[in-house]
């Protein structure tokens, strides 16, 4: 009998002390509601109960409120974890590869898989980690920290001279985004399709009228022993030797009917240097100085210039090209 009693004495303490449990979890849980109601400028009195009456069926609707309380936190933040679609033009402070969807690398951060000497020279191209730039010992040098390791950053050769590098892939209509550093007076070129080249030069400082040499032109055609056509900047966007640059180039490759026939120019639709709008709508009616040699056509690889000085890359990404939207 005293036993029984001991077992009903016990269960009883059990009930209660778990009933208590779920009423203060649930006083909580009101609490947090309100909170929340009252950041979205809302009335902190819930709707349908404005008071907490803690009786069994609040109890029982605890599990029911802990869900809905999970869902008010989850479905925001899911929300916030998403992408914007920014593709308008213009920079929005990181790279767009970290901003918005669709991007796909070109270096693999640990060798120059994917790519090829475009001569039959030796390809000095490796990776590291990281490029030294010395103002005052060695301006117009690179290094590479530590040296030749696995890395997402390729430079040149230890002496800034080597074959041009080749995408084993080949692109058409192609957004592009790649950074690059130089030393004091080097020069290398970004060639969209291996023919139509971004130039890459040490245009620091220079007070001079831009042109089509200069960091940011689309270079000029070679013709007759002369420069024809190009594009010059639109302004001077380059920063000093020995800091990371960046290029972010919307382009359209060129036309050809069912025949081979070409029917339309490629285009650089638009620019970016540095994120400062350079170029804008430029065609390009034949491939520029020192492009490979190989046909127009709707689809060719993208090459880096590495036989005019030290130069390094990262960060190259690519994604189908999109339509420019105003925002």
């Amino acid at each position: 009998m005293i036993a029984n009693q001991r077992r009903t004495a016990n269960y009883s303490n059990y009930a209660n002390d778990r009933e208590a449990k779920e009423r203060r979890e649930l006083l909580e849980l009101f609490a947090s509601i309100r909170a929340i109601r009252v950041i979205r400028g809302l009335s902190p009195e819930i709707p349908h109960r404005s008071r907490v009456q803690c009786d069994r069926r609040c109890v029982k609707d605890a599990t029911m409120l802990k869900i809905l309380f999970v869902l008010m936190l989850v479905i925001p933040l899911a929300a916030q974890q998403r992408r914007p679609t920014l593709n308008d033009g213009d920079a929005h402070g990181d790279p767009p590869f970290l901003l918005e969807e669709g991007w796909s690398p070109l270096l693999n951060g640990t060798d120059v898989s994917g790519w090829h000497g475009q001569a039959s020279g030796e390809n000095q191209w490796f990776t590291t980690k990281g490029i030294l730039w010395e103002r005052l010992l060695g301006p117009t040098r690179l290094g590479a920290i530590p040296g030749r390791v696995p890395g997402g950053t390729i430079l040149n050769g230890p002496n800034g001279r080597t074959v041009n590098l080749v995408t084993d892939e080949k692109f058409g209509d192609v957004e592009l985004y790649v950074e690059y550093m130089i030393s004091k007076g080097s020069n290398s070129g970004v060639y969209l399709q291996g023919l139509y080249e971004v130039q890459v030069f040490d245009s620091w400082g220079s007070a001079e009228p831009m042109t089509t040499s200069d960091g940011g032109a689309i270079y000029h055609r070679w013709i007759n022993e002369q420069g024809v056509g190009g594009s010059p900047p639109s302004r001077n966007a380059s920063r000093r030797p020995g800091e990371w640059q960046s290029f972010y180039i919307w382009f359209r490759a060129p036309r050809f009917d069912a025949g081979g026939r070409k029917t339309e120019n490629a285009k650089f639709i638009r620019v970016l240097h540095n994120g400062l709008s350079i170029q804008n709508n430029v065609e390009v009616d034949g491939p520029t100085r020192a492009a490979m040699d190989i046909p127009e056509a709707a689809k060719n690889p993208i090459m880096l210039q590495g036989d005019h000085g030290p130069v390094a890359y990262r960060n190259i990404y690519v994604r189908p090209l999109r339509e420019i939207i105003k925002r």
